[in-house]
């Protein structure tokens, strides 16, 4: 779109082209003064309109470009507080990653070495319980081997006196009564125990 100064200046030219040349020179033309003044009179009272619209243009233009320098200045700023917010909590995470990590290698660690000791303890424990089980058992052995042997020889002598009793009485019975009905009573107690 071109402003009316450019149309006028262009008229101008225009104008100018259109003029004769003065007799014997081709460089110096003829114009009518009055449409000359005319234009000139136009190109001032255009010039002050236009420079003020140019001018309120111009203070748009920068209104519009200071507007948009703030807005893309707000927007760097957002953006830079995003980012560092973002970077921020990045590595809040990643510490929060890192501590978890210690944590979780921590009691890790600590579950393992827990587990290590109450294996050592149990196998401890269970040593000492079989030693002690063994002992207990060998003293136990040595009052069943020692009460077997007492027993034997308690029941070996109580055999061989109840043996020496049977002879007595078998003497006695035998002094008092004839052999013939030892004998029977004898054979007749053999039948009732079988």
């Amino acid at each position: 779109m071109t402003s009316r100064i450019e149309q006028i200046i262009d008229d101008l030219e225009l104008y100018i082209e259109n003029c004769k040349f003065k007799p014997f020179s081709t460089d110096m033309i003829i114009v009518n003064k009055t449409e000359i003044d005319e234009m000139i009179r136009d190109l001032r009272m255009t010039t002050p309109e236009e420079i003020k619209r140019y001018q309120k243009i111009i203070s748009n233009k920068e209104a519009i470009l200071n507007d948009a320098k703030e807005k893309a200045q707000a927007l760097l700023n957002n953006a830079a507080v995003q980012t560092n917010e973002l970077i921020s909590e990045h590595q809040i995470m990643q510490q929060a990653y890192a501590q978890a990590n210690e944590i979780v290698e921590l009691a890790t660690q600590q579950a393992q070495d827990i587990l290590d000791r109450a294996t050592i303890e149990a196998n401890e424990m269970r040593s000492s319980m079989v030693q002690y089980s063994d002992g207990m058992l060998a003293t136990i052995e040595n009052i069943i081997k020692q009460s077997i042997e007492f027993a034997t020889k308690d029941y070996n002598k109580l055999i061989g006196d109840l043996q020496e009793i049977d002879s007595v009485v078998t003497a006695n019975r035998a002094s008092l009564a004839p052999p013939e009905v030892i004998e029977e009573e004898v054979q007749t107690e053999q039948n009732g125990n079988v």
